[in-house]
C-alpha cells in the first residue's frame, strides 16, 4: 500500500496564498515557529513515513512545478519515495478525473488524502486497523462534528455502509461527514476506475465522491470508518478560505 495526495486543485478561494502555490504546499505552521513554513503537504507525508508506508504518488496540476521543485527535499525530508501524476486537466474539471488520473497507482492499494485537508495521525492509524475482510474502500467518516450545508455528508444502509454521499442533503439525515481520506485496496481499484470514468464523463465537474456513488449505485461496497469515538472531535479541518487557514495554523501545532 502506497499513500496518494490529490493537490491538483487551484484553490481560488485561498488566494493569495495560492497565486503561485497549490493549496497542499500552503504553509500551516505558526507564524515565527521553527516549523512555520511546514505545509499541508508535509504533514500528511510526515503522517504517511510514520504509519510505515514507504512511496507515495501525488496528483499535480496548478502550481505542479512548484512541487516538482520539491519532489528530492520531501524524498529525503520523509523518506518517501514519491511518484508525480500530471492533471492536465486541473484548472478546467473537477477532481473525479484527478483521483482517475491516478488510476495506475490504485491497484497498489492507497491511503487517499485530500491535498486540502489537515488532520492528525491518528486517522491513518484508525485507517490501516479498520483493513480486512473483504473490505475494499473505506470511507473516514467524523460522526462528533455538528454539520451544514457545505460538509460532504454520508449516510448509511442497514447494513453500516455507505448509502448515499453528498453535499446536497438535509444534515440531519446524515451520519457523519466525510474527511477526504480513504482506504482503496487494490482489489476495489478496477470498480472504482471505471466507475470515476463514468461520472466526469457524465459531467467533468463532479467529485470523486460521485464516483464512489456511481460504484453504490451499481451495486458496489463502500465501507466506513469513524475517526474517533461518537462524542470525541477530532482536530481536524478542509482548507478553502483564509478563514480556515487560520484553523489550520491553529490545530497543526498539536500534532
Amino acid at each position: 500500500m502506497i499513500g496518494l495526495v490529490l493537490a491538483a486543485g487551484a484553490g481560488r478561494r485561498l488566494r493569495p496564498h495560492t497565486d503561485t502555490l497549490p493549496k497542499a504546499l500552503v504553509p500551516v505552521g505558526a507564524p515565527g515557529a521553527p516549523d512555520s513554513e511546514r505545509s499541508i503537504l508535509e504533514v500528511t507525508l510526515s503522517h504517511y513515513a510514520a504509519v510505515g508506508l514507504t512511496e507515495a504518488a501525488i496528483v499535480i496540476g496548478y502550481c505542479g512545478d512548484a512541487i516538482r521543485d520539491r519532489q528530492g527535499l520531501l524524498e529525503r525530508r520523509y523518506g518517501l519515495k514519491l511518484h508525480l501524476v500530471d492533471n492536465d486537466k486541473a484548472e478546467e474539471w473537477n477532481n473525479a478525473y484527478s483521483l482517475w488520473c491516478a488510476r495506475d497507482h490504485l491497484a497498489d492499494g492507497v491511503l487517499l488524502a485530500n491535498g486540502d485537508t489537515l488532520h492528525p495521525l491518528s486517522v491513518q492509524e484508525t485507517m490501516l486497523a479498520a483493513r480486512g475482510g473483504d473490505k475494499g474502500i473505506i470511507l473516514a467518516l467524523d460522526t462528533a462534528k455538528p454539520l451544514a450545508d457545505e460538509e460532504m455528508k454520508v449516510t448509511l444502509g442497514d447494513d453500516g455502509r455507505m448509502r448515499r454521499i453528498t453535499k446536497l442533503m438535509d444534515p440531519a439525515e446524515a451520519a457523519g461527514e466525510y474527511i477526504g481520506v480513504t482506504l482503496i485496496e487494490g482489489h476495489a481499484a478496477p470498480a472504482l476506475v471505471d466507475a470515476l470514468r463514468a461520472t466526469f464523463e457524465r459531467d467533468p465537474q463532479l467529485y470523486y465522491e460521485d464516483g464512489y456513488q456511481e460504484l453504490v449505485n451499481r451495486g458496489g461496497r463502500v465501507d466506513v470508518q469513524p475517526i474517533g469515538a461518537p462524542d470525541t472531535r477530532v482536530p481536524w479541518t478542509e482548507i478553502d478560505t483564509t478563514e480556515d487557514l487560520t484553523v489550520a495554523r491553529e490545530i497543526a501545532c498539536r500534532y
